[in-house]
């Protein structure tokens, strides 16, 4: 539409030129007439009684039995030559400006029909982009047949960039899946064989300990091979489209780390109101886990952790918030790059493997989702995750079939301790 009526604005200003110019010069050639005509009437050689040769003296006006005197006559010849002038040019302009309007029109309809046949490849390229980012699907192509031109190239370029991005894409899955097989069998094997070793009747104690050393190793190097492959795996994936709802995945998850959270002497407060989504539920629980996780193995001894989802402007909300050692605002971004710690951090092996928030953001970003995090008056952090509802909230139900419950209101002396909303 905006190249029709660019192409048809463009030939109505010519056309409005042309018909101006000619305007212009009808007017001119009226003018000279007009010019010539007074001349002749005022020469010296008689020529005035040849003008009024026509109307002579003592003739009647049209309609009347009155004479007419040549000052009379002079004056109906003027203003009849006035008159002849301005209905001239009014004619131009009105039959011009109608057959203007006319071929304008007719403009507008071929302008478009050239534009639509001349644009048509460019919406084949566009349909085809939106269906490959939507699906993930990158085995599909253009395949454009037609002249060698500048569309032509185009749509031969894209198609050449998701054939190269389709075997980048399968070498990363393939990547995936080999590395999930060579790293993970031997490190299995390794806690096998020490497992085995210091449960042997007559292992040491300083076998023992060497050995439960190696285990705990053994353990945060399998959380990192864990990380690492579901960081790759889960960036530039495609999301599960199936019907879920924060509330249950946070309770489920809640109850799974109640017995670390016991250990760490972290009391848990479950706010669950109703937060209908869509996506894959594995990716989602694992999501709110690395959240859980994250909230108690950085707290204080004896510290507490709140968790609660709702649905809020058709989005599903789950916010983690936890007390904790004071978080500075400029390192908040950078807590959800890969292997960064606050301060001194990195050397402790009993608190992950700095992939947590990083998988959740990868998480957050392959269903729509947003992840936002803001330090917390009086230490600790308060993450936010946000994904799109695309479950209406009337069909939303737990999996059970139980309704949805709306949300433990806040207590006031939890007020003081809780993030404000």
């Amino acid at each position: 539409m905006r190249l029709t009526l660019l192409y048809t604005g463009l030939f109505l200003g010519a056309g409005i030129v042309l018909l101006g110019l000619t305007y212009l010069l009808v007017e001119n050639n009226l003018a000279q007439h007009s010019g010539a005509m007074e001349l002749s009437r005022s020469g010296p050689s008689g020529a005035e009684d040849r003008v009024f040769a026509q109307a002579p003296v003592g003739a009647a006006a049209p309609g009347t039995t009155e004479s007419l005197t040549p000052n009379q006559v002079q004056g109906v010849l003027v203003k009849a030559k006035r008159d002849y002038k301005d209905d001239t040019l009014n004619a131009l302009l009105t039959q011009g400006g109608i057959a203007l309007g006319l071929v304008g029109a007719a403009g507008l309809g071929f302008g478009w029909l050239l534009a639509d046949r001349a644009l048509r490849p460019v919406h084949k390229i566009t349909e085809t982009a939106g269906r490959v980012a939507r699906s993930h699907d990158l085995t599909e192509r253009i395949g454009y047949e037609g002249p060698r031109d500048d569309v032509k190239e185009l749509a031969d370029a894209f198609d050449t960039m998701l054939g190269r991005l389709a075997r980048a894409f399968d070498g990363q899955r393939r990547f995936v899946a080999n590395a999930s097989h060579e790293l993970r069998t031997p490190l299995a094997i390794n806690r096998t064989l020490v497992d085995v070793a210091v449960r042997r009747p007559d292992a040491t104690d300083d076998v023992k300990r060497l050995g439960e050393s190696l285990l705990v190793v053994n353990t945060r190097h399998e959380r990192l091979i864990d990380g690492l492959l579901t960081l790759a795996g889960t960036e530039n994936t495609e999301a599960g489209t199936d019907p879920l709802d924060l509330a249950d995945v946070a309770g489920h998850v809640l109850d799974q780390a109640a017995a670390e959270a016991r250990a760490r002497g972290v009391t848990p407060d479950r706010r669950l109101g109703p937060a209908p989504t869509s996506g894959d539920p594995v990716l989602v629980e694992r999501l709110v886990q690395n959240l859980v996780e994250n909230a108690i193995r950085h707290n204080h001894e004896g510290g507490e952790l709140w968790v609660s989802t709702r649905g809020r402007d058709g989005r599903a909300e789950v916010r983690v918030a936890n007390t904790g050692p004071a978080v500075p605002a400029y390192e908040i971004e950078t807590i959800f790059e890969p292997f960064r710690r606050l301060g001194n951090d990195r050397v402790r092996s009993d608190r992950g493997s700095g992939l947590g928030l990083s998988i959740v953001r990868a998480i957050a970003g392959a269903h729509g989702g947003t992840v936002t995090a803001e330090p917390r008056p009086g230490g600790g952090l308060v993450v936010t995750v946000r994904l799109p509802s695309r479950v209406p909230a009337a069909l939303a139900a737990h999996s059970d079939g139980r309704p949805l419950q709306p949300a433990r209101p806040v207590r006031g002396d939890e007020a003081a301790h809780h993030p404000r909303e």
